[in-house]
């Protein structure tokens, strides 16, 4: 069974049922920065790490005790430490022979504060 094409050629679309788009776009950079710090955060381990670390005194823990909290052997730790530092939420500091690592806190509120500006309702957790 053929369709007959659809002559929208006379379809008029009135200003007030088009949404109009918001006056500022944000910069390629700021958008790069945000999706870097998001793609780090789409892990739920590194989720649980940086959650694990915020609460941390100082913000701040020694990469030994980090496998046993965490509940995930040494390598996996470093893989996702080395994510979490490259996005810049987190920075590494060598004591000795154990790594520090500390989150970056105003990463993270620049996260927050676009999540804030950017949804509404209620959040999922």
């Amino acid at each position: 069974m053929a369709r007959a094409a659809l002559d929208l050629s006379n379809l008029v679309i009135e200003a007030e049922t088009c949404a109009t788009a918001a006056p500022d776009v944000m910069p390629a950079e700021r958008a790069g920065c945000l999706a870097d710090t998001f793609k780090a955060l789409a892990d739920p381990t590194r989720v649980r790490l940086l959650a694990h670390l915020a609460a941390s005194p100082d913000g701040t823990a020694c990469a030994c005790h980090l496998p046993d909290a965490l509940g995930i052997s040494q390598p996996t730790l470093s893989h996702h430490l080395k994510k979490l530092a490259e996005a810049g939420l987190v920075t590494r500091e060598q004591r000795g022979r154990w790594a520090h690592y500390t989150v970056v806190r105003n990463v993270l509120d620049v996260a927050r504060d676009f999540l804030g500006e950017s949804t509404e309702g209620p959040r999922c957790c």
